[in-house]
């Protein structure tokens, strides 16, 4: 059995070859650029100065413009005693406090007609938590079963209710006692137990 080597269709080969020699051709340019620049660049660097100052004023080169030079022989470096002295003998005035001087008398500040503050005391009232409401129902009859058993009548609005001892009316109010004469309901939502006389009307 023989072994397939990949170069049946030949033009596919020549392809590969040709590109593979462009490669190897470039790449020998590239490396002998950067390899022979340094000895091409020294005449062209040595022939430079010639060109700049033909075209370029002394203060400038091909970088841009340069920075004044200054001559040194106008600096003085000694140190001036009396120019020094001048300037230490210089005595401060002023029309106010010496802030420099602990014995001078400080300014008069004159004191205020009123503290720009509200000094005056403020009073809190404890304040304890909300009384509940009121238990808007209306007590006004009972009726008394065969057993002894007391049921009270009472009206909400235009709802009137029949409640037995122990009875939940509204949803909200838990009737406690019925008495002939007053009636405890406990409003559930507060926790609040209140007596409730008999209305005449």
């Amino acid at each position: 059995m023989a072994i397939a080597l990949g170069i049946e269709n030949k033009r596919q080969v020549y392809i590969v070859i040709a590109l593979a020699a462009v490669i190897v051709v470039a790449g020998g340019y590239e490396l002998y650029n950067s390899y022979g620049t340094p000895s091409t660049a020294a005449p062209a660097a040595a022939a430079r100065p010639s060109a700049t100052n033909r075209g370029t004023t002394q203060h400038e080169n091909a970088a841009g413009p340069q920075a004044q030079r200054v001559a040194s022989n106008n600096i003085d470096p000694t140190l001036h005693f009396d120019k020094l002295a001048q300037s230490e003998d210089v005595v401060y005035s002023g029309t106010g406090r010496n802030i420099f001087s602990a014995e001078s008398a400080p300014v008069h500040i004159e004191a205020p007609l009123k503290s720009a503050r509200n000094t005056a005391p403020t009073v809190t009232v404890p304040t304890g938590p909300p009384a509940p409401p009121a238990i808007d129902l209306k007590y006004f009859g009972y009726t008394e079963t065969r057993d002894k058993t007391m049921q009270a009548f009472l009206v909400r609005g235009d709802d009137i209710f029949l409640a037995h001892s122990g009875d939940v009316v509204d949803h909200r109010y838990k009737v406690l006692s019925i008495l002939p004469g007053a009636i405890q309901i406990t409003d559930l939502g507060y926790n609040n137990t209140q007596t409730l006389p008999l209305s005449a009307n």
